[in-house]
Order: C-alpha cells, then structure tokens, then sequence
C-alpha cells in the first residue's frame, strides 16, 4: 500500500470516506481518511486481502458519489484507488478481477507507468495480454523517465534584458528578524556548512506538517507562516509554503538559496512539487533541499546533488541515493523507487523560480510584479500563463553560481 498512501497525501489531504450523510468538518474528514488509509496499509501488512477489498470499494464509493464539481478537485482519487484494488486481486491471484480494476484504473486517468512497471504487487498479471496492452498504452504519458530521456537538451542563447538573480541581503532587519526568531543559529548547529544546510531543513520538515490542499492563511514569509501554523494547532501547510520557509531560514543564515517549482510536462497534470536549492560554498554547487519529505540527494560516491545534476542522471539511467530518513510527516518512509522514479522524475521536465530570492517575495496583500523565470528543453512550448514569466532554455544561466561578497 505504499503507492496509496504516497500518492494521496498531497491531494486528498481534506476528503474522508465514513459517514457520507454525516456533516464531517474538513478537519474531521481529513482525519477520518487518514484513519482509513492506515487500516488498508495494515491489512496489506497482514495479507488481510478481504479487509483491503472492502475498505477500497468503500471509498471507491464515496469518491463515485462526490459532485462532478467536487470530484474534479480529486481528480487522482479514483484511478489511484483502482490501482491499489488491482493490487489486491493481483496479490489474490485473481486474474479477471485484477484487470478489470486496472482497466477502470487507466480509464478513469491512471498513468503511472513507471510505478505500475514495478510494483512486484502486479507479478502475477504482468504476462497477461491484456495487461500488457494497458501499460503500453500508458507509457507515453506515464513512463517518467523515458519522458524526460525524450526532452531535447537545453542550449546557450542570449540572455541580455533577462534579470540577474537577486539574492536577500543578510543584513536586511526583516531577513534577520527570520532568524532570531525562530532561534536558527541553534537549530543549524555548530557542525560544517553542509550539516548546518541538512539540519536547517529537517527542522522545518519536522515542525510545520505538511498538507498538500492547504496553501496558509497568512503573509507568506516563514515567521508568519510558523506562527499561522502554531496557532492553529500545528496545521500542516502545502509544499510552495513550506519551501518558502526553508528559503527565508537560509537566506537568514547567509545561505544563497531559491525555491524552485518543479513541474511536469504535461499541462493537463496539475500536480507539481516545490523544493529548494540553495548554493554550497563548500561543494561550490546548488544542492537538492526538499522539507516536504526530508530529501536530498547522493550520487553513488555520496557526493551531494543539485536539481541539475539529478535531471541529468536521471536521463543518462546512472545511480541516486534518497536519504533513509527521508519521509513525509515523520509517518511514510519513502524510497528511491516512489519519491524519484515515480514522482519527481514526473515533476523536473521543466522548472520555474522567482527572479528575486528574498523575503515575503509572494505576498499576499501587495501587488509586487515580481519576475519570475522557467527552464525549458528546446522544443518544448508551454502557454505563458503567468504576466511576469520569462522563458528561458540556457541552463548557465538558469544555474549560475551567485556572488558573495568578500
């Protein structure tokens, strides 16, 4: 049940099965699915196959009888809970059934190729001819890294009129006040840059939760953020939110550092996940900074990567190390297969970041025409739906190492 509880906790974080004619508030819901998804995750633990059946074809039907309106906001739910159902007959050696789910899975949007392709949950029909036809039919929209192996590189081009990255000031009393108060000098420790940089991000990992539907009712800089949280008792705030404080605690603590919006190739998935990268001295390199779910990432030699460095590995099928404490919530461990293979892999087709890194830089309650700007491989065209984004397929400049004053 690893793929239900991975793929739901960004999406579905404020829908509960239970109780359909009962007056749930959002909290309560949100509580009651999480209940339930815990119990199918034990059952599958116990190969109590029976007990996952009847919990999935449960919210299978709560989710079937939700508005056209309200289900769209959802739209994962059904063929992910279809998905997890094909598991089960699958695990049954249930052959018909487990197709039949797998074909309701795809029908209703299900693509992830990559996941399916090795989900060992699925052994048992993966000879089958019909299940084949199925995944070949999926691979060209769900097969994440052969989709990025397809993208054209990126090239050199002209630049001039684009802007410079802007990096905080340290000595701004607004970026200091970020660290005073949330007492960072002693939450980075007294270690090396690179510890401090990790532990940095494992507190804000660990003390804001994360809530995928939720985007925070406040100012948007992380003291507003952190006390908005606290003071509705610790509420867990989307992943842009969260990397937005990861940014300001390392502005605060000199740190050159951006959020950066990772984003899929296809425009129909509205799914996308917002990480950080902030610049090693040390390494002389961006590196991977995720608070979402604790992660960054090693290459085979345990050298440190930066989104770049991980996009290329990814297309030229070489290795990536995730972190072992890597989770999400400090409740679901994730694994290399499930946060890389089959979900980030999805997302770094093309990316996007503010061209100012500095604090309360998406307000809410100010009209600030900040710019913002996105990488893109050549020949990959994109609407420009935001006034202020300039495109760009020059990964030099897209990646280029700040400057520190003497």
């Amino acid at each position: 049940m690893k793929k239900l509880i991975f793929s739901m906790c960004c999406i579905l974080c404020s829908v509960a099965v239970l109780g359909q004619n009962e007056n749930y508030s959002s909290e309560t819901l949100s509580q009651k699915y999480s209940e339930q998804t815990k119990i199918i995750s034990q059952a599958f633990k116990d190969k109590n196959y029976k007990q996952a059946k009847s919990l999935l074809n449960e919210l299978i039907d709560f989710f079937s009888a939700l508005p056209e309106s309200e289900l769209k906001k959802h739209s994962s739910a059904l063929p992910n809970l279809y998905y997890d159902l094909t598991c089960v007959h699958s695990l049954e050696k249930n052959t018909k059934m487990a197709i039949s789910s797998f074909e309701k899975a795809v029908g209703l949007g299900y693509i992830n190729y990559s996941h399916a392709n090795k989900d060992t949950d699925l052994d048992n029909i993966r000879n089958d001819k019909r299940f084949k036809e199925l995944m070949s039919s999926i691979r060209e929209h769900g097969d994440y890294l052969y989709i990025i192996q397809q993208a054209v590189k990126y090239q050199k081009e002209d630049t001039t009129g684009y802007p410079k990255f802007v990096y905080e000031d340290i000595g701004n009393w607004r970026i200091q006040n970020v660290k005073k108060y949330l007492k960072l000098d002693s939450i980075a420790g007294n270690g090396d840059e690179i510890s401090k940089i990790i532990n940095i991000m494992t507190w804000v990992h660990n003390t804001i939760p994360h809530d995928g539907s939720h985007f925070p009712n406040c100012e948007i800089d992380a003291v507003d953020i952190y006390n908005y949280s606290k003071a509705n008792n610790n509420k867990g705030v989307n992943c842009r939110a969260l990397a937005i404080v990861l940014n300001e605690c390392y502005l605060s603590m000199g740190f050159k550092s951006r959020y950066i919006t990772c984003l899929p190739k296809n425009e129909n998935d509205s799914d996308c996940h917002v990480i950080n990268s902030v610049y090693s001295k040390t390494l002389n390199k961006w590196l991977w900074m995720d608070p979402t779910f604790n992660a960054y990432l090693k290459d085979e030699k345990g050298t440190l990567l930066g989104i770049a460095e991980v996009r290329d590995i990814l297309i030229n099928n070489q290795t990536i190390i995730l972190n072992e404490d890597a989770n999400w919530n400090n409740k679901n461990p994730q694994t290399k297969e499930n946060y890389i293979d089959s979900y980030m892999a999805k997302n770094l087709y093309w990316l996007q970041c503010p061209a100012r890194s500095i604090f309360n830089v998406e307000t809410n309650y100010r009209n600030t025409n900040e710019k913002y700007l996105s990488l893109l491989p050549l020949g990959f065209e994109r609407e420009d739906k935001w006034k202020n984004n300039m495109i760009t397929h020059d990964d030099a400049y897209f990646w280029q190492a700040p400057e520190f004053k003497d």
